[in-house]
């Protein structure tokens, strides 16, 4: 494939709600970001389904890869300036690999995951289109890859991509709080980046930026709970999983649905790891390539109109949003009131057992700020040691800041409360 000749001055600069003016140091990152593989994600919302709840949560993974590009250039104009190594090529590559590093998304990605695509995540379909780029681009990007694999010689480069306190979360974030409203997410990721440093290969905070880290660490775990766990935010999306399994099923057993030839392919088809690295199936990666947000709503649309009790019920409810009631606890729920439940459900809509499956939904969601078990957060002391954040931090500790917080859910339409209440 030719690859298209960009001239050097066509460097744009992009206005950015969050940063301001923006722009890219590197002709190749330029033509990636033109790149369709790219420009797809202009059409990938950030956060789901989350406007149902934050109505100006509407930005996008495009939005977002662009901003984690931006940061990465900052980050690596402070390490050098402290006297760290990073080269040209390195300065491109590692860019390059934040700027890919969510092309792997698929439309509402984890709703996707969990009901038409089996067995493989995101970030492992990134890098099957960072190899596929690297075809295209005659090996520019071989070093890109080995930073996104962590397979090359300095660390510290994979650990600015992913890590605990990656480009990816300083920028998501940011971003995240900044278009949701939600304030308690608001970090100071300037003043984090600043305070950047390197020893021993590793990524590590001058000790005057501790407060920051804190802030940070707090920050993250508030806006799990009060964004990306919100319990209407999970009713919403676990509505979205079912439309899907249901219209997956439909499709499997023959049924005729309305859809774009992308989503006809995944819904007729078993998909999974095994599928996109079987060297026979060279368009699977195209054909997912051309899954966005626009294919699973227009879809789901028409499909309020489908024969299909459960189909055409679970579509109205999400295009009207008359979402499931949901009940969230800290123990799991009884066996005994889920059979009520279904059996409720059952006579209501007059539907089989194994159809109430689609009409309640059970399962668990956890939160944890810092891993223990991760590439940890490590601040340089004024001696020139090194100590992980939790013994610097003389407010946070191990114990909370590594405690992992899990909670059970139910969801079930609202109507059903009703009869239950009478």
């Amino acid at each position: 494939m030719l690859v298209r000749e960009i001239p050097a001055n066509n460097r744009k600069i992009i206005n950015d709600p969050v940063y301001g003016f923006i722009h890219f140091p590197f002709e190749l990152v330029f033509e990636l970001v033109e790149h369709p593989y790219v420009q797809r994600l202009r059409n990938i919302k950030q956060l789901g389904l989350t406007s149902f709840v934050y109505p100006g949560a509407n930005h996008t993974r495009f939005q977002h890869a662009l901003g984690a590009s931006f940061l990465m250039g900052t980050a690596i104009e402070i390490i050098r300036s402290k006297g760290h190594e990073i080269t040209e090529e390195e300065a491109e590559a590692v860019t390059l690999a934040i700027l890919l590093h969510d092309i792997g998304h698929g439309p509402f990605s984890h709703a996707l995951e969990k009901s038409i695509i089996e067995d493989i995540e995101h970030e492992q379909i990134s890098l099957l289109f960072m190899k596929e780029l690297n075809k295209e681009y005659e090996g520019r990007l071989n070093l890109a890859i080995k930073i996104f694999t962590n397979s090359y010689a300095k660390k510290f480069l994979h650990q600015l991509v992913a890590s605990q306190l990656d480009m990816d979360r300083l920028d998501y974030l940011r971003r995240d709080s900044f278009f949701t409203g939600v304030t308690e997410g608001a970090i100071g990721s300037d003043r984090i980046i600043k305070m950047l440093n390197i020893k021993n290969d590793e990524l590590v905070i001058d000790v005057k930026g501790i407060y920051s880290i804190e802030k940070f660490l707090v920050a993250r775990r508030l806006m799990y709970w009060q964004v990306y766990l919100h319990k209407t935010v999970l009713s919403a999306e676990n509505l979205l999983v079912m439309i899907l399994k249901r219209a997956k099923e439909l499709s499997v057993q023959g049924e005729k649905l309305f859809g774009s030839p992308s989503l006809l392919f995944f819904l007729q088809n078993k998909i999974s790891k095994e599928s996109f690295s079987n060297p026979q199936n060279t368009q699977l990666l195209q054909l997912f390539s051309h899954l966005d947000d626009n294919d699973i709503m227009s879809a789901a649309k028409v499909w309020t109109t489908h024969p299909d009790r459960a189909l055409s019920y679970l579509c109205k409810s999400l295009m009207e949003r008359k979402l499931y009631r949901i009940e969230i606890k800290n123990k799991e729920f009884e066996a005994e009131k889920i059979n009520l439940l279904k059996e409720k459900i059952r006579n209501h809509f007059g539907i089989s057992m194994k159809e109430t499956e689609y009409f309640l939904v059970s399962g668990e969601v956890s939160n944890n700020a810092y891993s223990s078990l991760d590439d940890r957060i490590k601040i340089l002391m004024k001696n020139g040691e090194t100590q992980d954040i939790t013994e610097a931090s003389d407010m946070l500790n191990l114990a909370v800041l590594s405690k992992t917080v899990k909670k059970y859910f139910l969801c079930y339409p609202k109507e059903i409360k009703n009869i239950l209440d009478k």
